[in-house]
């Protein structure tokens, strides 16, 4: 048995992942890593932090070089892939110049997942923070076919400008979720994925949108979001610190999924295991996102 248990994690220094890390970094014999954009970052005594800005795919493997080469013969027990954005305009775009959204929330964590998965322990636990909007009750605004070269090339109006930039990014994790879930590698080595929605908490908008943006947000979260919340119960307003600790249970273990599910959904604050929506199901689209996510960033289609 391990003396102790090594735990990575993104979006940890903000939102309610601040308070899952609070959980994590308090957990007996646990060594927890964070990677943060950014430098002073206020962590807990003892987690350390590496430089980490996920709107650079070039940072993101520097990341993970320097979290092996500092593992060393260490394996990861736990890794949560949580940091995210909340949507952004068709012409905020990363580093290699793809839409900043997809490319911070899908591209860099599906980078990380590939780097990083050779790296873990068997029986290790990947928890991917996906949302119930992957597939929203305003159709609208969701994602209704994969159109990964439109994500990450996006067009001002099409469906990946603004909050349905956010709606695809989330299809996307857990449509990598889902797909890693039943590949081979994690299969063999009996390593644990979950797809983690923490229901709606009110977190800001990030630093990236716009002053209009962050008002917009506001205002739906006033607004729309409770009436939603009468008719839909995924929609009522958790708190962050709630769904923070809920995140840390289920990375720790202490939240077990039923057998056959990998999907945990907060409804009212109380975990949930329901499907995902039938496109994010579908095993011909989560082969070609995992195609052409690995040639956008570079890596080939199987190397785990």
């Amino acid at each position: 048995m391990r003396s102790q248990y090594v735990v990575v994690m993104t979006g940890a220094t903000s939102g309610f992942g601040s308070f899952t890390l609070q959980d994590l970094a308090t957990s007996p014999d646990t060594r927890v890593i964070v990677g943060a954009r950014g430098k002073n970052r206020a962590v807990p005594n003892g987690v350390e932090v590496l430089p980490l800005n996920l709107a650079s795919l070039a940072t993101v493997r520097a990341f993970a070089d320097a979290l092996i080469q500092q593992l060393g013969d260490k394996r990861i027990d736990i890794l949560v892939l949580n940091a995210g954005l909340h949507g952004t305009a068709a012409d905020q775009r990363s580093q290699e110049g793809y839409g900043l959204t997809f490319a911070v929330n899908h591209l860099a964590h599906y980078l990380l997942a590939r780097l990083l998965l050779p790296h873990m322990a068997e029986h290790g636990r990947l928890v991917i923070t996906s949302s119930n909007m992957h597939n929203p009750p305003i159709k609208a605004i969701g994602p209704k076919m994969l159109d990964v070269q439109e994500w990450a090339h996006p067009t001002k109006g099409g469906s990946g400008d603004g909050i349905r930039s956010y709606t695809a990014s989330k299809l996307c994790n857990l449509m990598t979720a889902l797909y890693l879930a039943r590949h081979e590698t994690v299969l063999a080595r009996q390593i644990d994925v979950i797809a983690f929605n923490p229901g709606l908490t009110g977190g800001a908008a990030g630093r990236e949108a716009s002053a209009l943006q962050k008002a917009i947000l506001g205002i739906v979260m006033r607004t729309v979001f409770p009436l939603l919340g009468l008719f839909r119960p995924e929609f009522v307003m958790n708190a962050p610190e709630h769904s923070g600790r809920m995140l840390a249970d289920v990375a720790l273990g202490t939240l077990r999924l039923p057998d056959e599910r990998m999907y945990v959904s907060l409804v009212k604050g109380q975990p949930t295991f329901p499907d995902p929506s039938a496109l994010a199901r579908d095993h011909e689209a989560q082969e070609r996102l995992w195609r052409e996510s690995a040639a956008l960033v570079g890596l080939e289609e199987r190397s785990i």
